[in-house]
């Protein structure tokens, strides 16, 4: 019994979380009159969706028993090479198709040299978030690369800012989570990828080709910030190689605050979506309170350290 309801309560605690911040928020008061707007929760879902595709990619990562500290500087990246190949004619599906490989090219580099040099991800990620990030302004020229105008430029708004209508990024990271969360659940990929984070000797031994499977994972994961970073180049309308400092935190406490295990083999991306949400309210509500940045960011590293620390206690009481 006590089992069952630990697993119901680790299940509801991001949906709990989401609920206590927005009640947080909605206590009436002069600078809180339009947070339950309808306005300002198409706001807060545009401002998630960077973070939450960031988040499907990482919850890949994590439920496997990795991490991944380059997703910022990979999203600046592919935003920049984005940028140039759209100054030089060309069109929307080819640039992006090229984004979006370009993001799995640096997955796959960092899947390679883990699996490969049997290092700790935590030291490679670190090391590729310098390469994006200086091969980002080796290509800019250390500036933001401006261009005329794209078919992409309006994926992150719509032509009316009060109308019902949500942009076509949140639609995008909506059926990627579906997508993405079908393929963890009900595929033998899925399976494999949890087994390994549960313990990668044993699914070693039940012939499960880890080797291979650490490749793909970041390879694929790396695809998924490239879409992150399509859509922060369609939300700036220009290649920036100083964007996205710190995303890497942001996308990590979302899948952490949705329920993952840091100790790998336990995340769902239901609840890696409810994390991005809550990050996104609380920078939302932070702002309309009037909260200075240092303060956001006081309060979400505590959160962060609550969330890790509810899960050692989770961990704990497993073992």
């Amino acid at each position: 019994m006590k089992s069952t309801a630990s697993t119901v309560l680790a299940k509801a605690g991001p949906f709990l979380g989401l609920l206590v911040v927005i009640a947080l928020f909605s206590i009436p008061g002069e600078t809180r009159e339009f947070f339950l707007t309808y306005y300002n929760f198409k706001t807060i879902f545009t401002q998630t969706v960077i973070v939450a595709i960031g988040a499907l990619g990482m919850t890949m990562i994590i439920v496997s028993g990795g991490i991944d500290l380059s997703v910022g500087s990979t999203v600046a990246f592919t935003s920049v090479v984005g940028a140039l190949l759209i100054e030089r004619g060309w069109g929307a599906p080819a640039a992006m198709a090229a984004v979006v490989l370009a993001g799995g090219m640096i997955g796959l580099l960092n899947g390679a040299a883990i699996a490969g040099l049997r290092m700790t991800p935590f030291i490679i990620t670190l090391g590729t978030l310098g390469v994006a990030r200086g091969s980002a302004k080796w290509l800019a020229d250390s500036q933001t690369v401006n261009y005329d105008d794209s078919a992409i430029n309006a994926w992150m708004t719509t032509s009316d800012p009060f109308s019902y209508a949500l942009p076509a990024g949140v639609w995008v990271a909506l059926s990627l989570a579906v997508v993405t969360s079908l393929v963890l659940r009900h595929t033998v990929f899925g399976r494999h990828v949890f087994a390994l984070g549960s313990n990668e000797a044993t699914a070693r031994l039940c012939g499960i080709p880890t080797t291979r499977l650490k490749v793909i994972i970041y390879a694929v994961a790396g695809c998924f910030f490239g879409v992150a970073g399509l859509f922060q180049l369609s939300r700036l309308r220009q290649g920036d190689p100083t964007v996205a400092v710190g995303l890497e935190l942001d996308v990590i406490a979302a899948v952490i605050i949705g329920g993952a295990s840091l100790n790998g083999g336990v995340g769902t991306i239901l609840g890696s979506m409810i994390g991005a949400l809550i990050m996104a309210v609380l920078r939302n509500g932070s702002q309309q309170m009037g909260w200075p940045t240092y303060f956001q960011e006081i309060i979400i590293g505590l959160v962060i350290i609550v969330a890790v620390f509810v899960d050692r206690l989770r961990q704990g009481r497993q073992t």
